[in-house]
């Protein structure tokens, strides 16, 4: 569910005013809508209903042969009404897909977590540049929404477990359906599990049966009380540990008073943080022009 606007258009209409022939779109049709992976797991019916008005306006303003399967393909869309969710699908360097169930509105039921955000893709970007920091470990993910960050990290950096933890029971019920639907359970290598945690009651006994190796979180930095449940509890975590986890924090700073109000309570309780810096790959489609930051927390 690319948006429109990044699609190649002009590539496309300088290709079919060269030749009129419709196995360019039956092409393209055979590697979107109609593909086996669009047809499992259907992105939203407005965006298909869009791609596909688009791809018919090109093809009929360049003159081209007309392709029964592509208004066959609108009329499956055409007045069928949207719905609340739908499926997207992200593709992994080696080809394989996380595919997530996920709400279409940014807020629902009362909550930001049912659907992916840019912090969520650029820390799993940043996963699959350094698999080592996983590989082998128990990873918790605090606040792990639909769970795209952490089903990548078991798809493709081979921790030996895996905990998904949020609190919103809406979006506990998404998350573990959502592991299912990419074939991950506690018999799976990585074993993985889903735990309900509110940061203000969870209890020294929970985090130590969890006994994790590295911490993880994005898009959990966007409103000061929660920022103050979050910063007490890595608190706890950071003093309680035997060995220290390796904690890192995604952040889209969106609004900078509440992203600095982060950092300086970390500094009040006595927590310290480096920014961690360089490229990432350019695995997932999103807006580069977000002001993304990643930090790794220390005592």
């Amino acid at each position: 569910m690319s948006r429109l606007v990044s699609f190649p258009w002009t590539f496309l209409e300088n290709k079919l005013e060269s030749n009129k022939s419709s196995d360019l779109i039956s092409d393209i049709l055979k590697q979107t809508c109609l593909h086996p992976l669009c047809r499992k797991f259907p992105p939203s019916v407005r965006f298909r209903r869009l791609f596909l008005s688009e791809l018919i306006k090109r093809q009929e303003a360049a003159g081209c042969d007309p392709l029964d399967e592509l208004y066959d393909a609108l009329a499956e869309v055409v007045g069928v009404k949207d719905t609340t969710e739908c499926y997207k699908s992200y593709i992994l360097p080696g080809g394989d897909a996380v595919s997530l169930l996920e709400n279409v509105a940014l807020i629902s039921e009362g909550t930001t977590g049912l659907l992916t955000w840019d912090a969520a893709l650029y820390l799993a970007e940043w996963a699959l540049d350094h698999r080592h920091t996983f590989t082998g470990r128990t990873v918790l993910e605090l606040g792990s929404g639909v769970g795209l960050t952490g089903v990548t990290i078991c798809r493709s950096c081979s921790p030996n477990r895996f905990v998904f933890s949020d609190c919103h029971p809406s979006v506990l019920q998404k998350l573990r359906n959502n592991i299912q639907l990419n074939g991950l359970t506690d018999q799976t290598s990585p074993a993985v599990s889903v735990e309900g945690m509110d940061w203000t009651a969870a209890t020294e006994e929970q985090l130590k049966r969890i006994g994790a190796d590295t911490i993880i979180a994005a898009d959990v930095v966007y409103d000061p009380d929660v920022v103050r449940s979050l910063v007490k509890l890595l608190t706890r975590i950071l003093k309680s540990a035997e060995v220290l986890p390796e904690v890192l924090i995604c952040s889209c700073i969106r609004n900078p008073e509440t992203y600095s109000g982060f950092k300086q309570q970390l500094e009040n309780a006595g927590v310290s943080h480096r920014v961690i810096t360089g490229p990432v790959s350019h695995v997932f489609p999103y807006s580069r022009g977000s002001n993304i930051e990643m930090i790794q927390l220390y005592m």
